[in-house]
């Protein structure tokens, strides 16, 4: 019998020891106290809404898909005139896009990493979080990229071997 009571308390210590203890770093969460001395009301943390220069962004990106040629060079001095005029966090990505869209050359992902890298490095940006995964976007790139130069590489190899062996005749090596 005192173990089966045992295996009932065990719970309600755990949970009042959960409630009772602190934690290391609460952030934002507030407890207020309850109309009821034995349950404590926690206010979940406050975040800040930063999805708004987010969606700005990617609506921007959407708009840049649709320009013609002409209009995408346009928009691309604006935005290189805009960056060098003032380099936010916000110009940055601006024309980091238009350095990443298809079509673009690859030799502009040095510069674009160069852009991108104070964006992410800035724990304070709204935009951190999607200048990171552009960044992880690139590096994947240039891995596939490399990866698929290897490939290309060795199907060039194979098909001067097969030249080499039906130029022989035989396709057989003769000793």
């Amino acid at each position: 019998m005192n173990i089966r009571r045992g295996w009932l308390v065990l719970p309600a210590l755990l949970l009042a020891g959960c409630i009772a203890a602190p934690t290391a770093d609460p952030g934002n969460v507030t407890v207020a106290p309850a109309a009821d001395p034995g349950i404590v009301a926690v206010t979940p943390p406050v975040f800040e809404d930063r999805s708004d220069d987010v969606t700005k962004v990617l609506t921007y990106y959407a708009h840049l898909r649709q320009l013609t040629g002409a209009e995408l060079a346009r928009e691309h001095e604006s935005a290189r005139r805009a960056l060098a005029k003032t380099r936010s966090d916000a110009n940055r990505l601006r024309y980091a896009l238009l350095l990443t869209l298809p079509g673009a050359p690859p030799t502009e992902e040095p510069r674009v990493q160069e852009l991108l890298e104070p964006v992410t490095r800035n724990g304070d940006s709204a935009l951190r979080g999607l200048a990171i995964l552009m960044t992880a976007f690139l590096q994947e790139q240039r891995r596939l990229e490399t990866g698929a130069q290897g490939l290309q590489q060795k199907l060039d190899a194979l098909l001067t071997l097969e030249r080499n062996m039906t130029r022989d005749g035989s396709g057989t090596r003769k000793r």
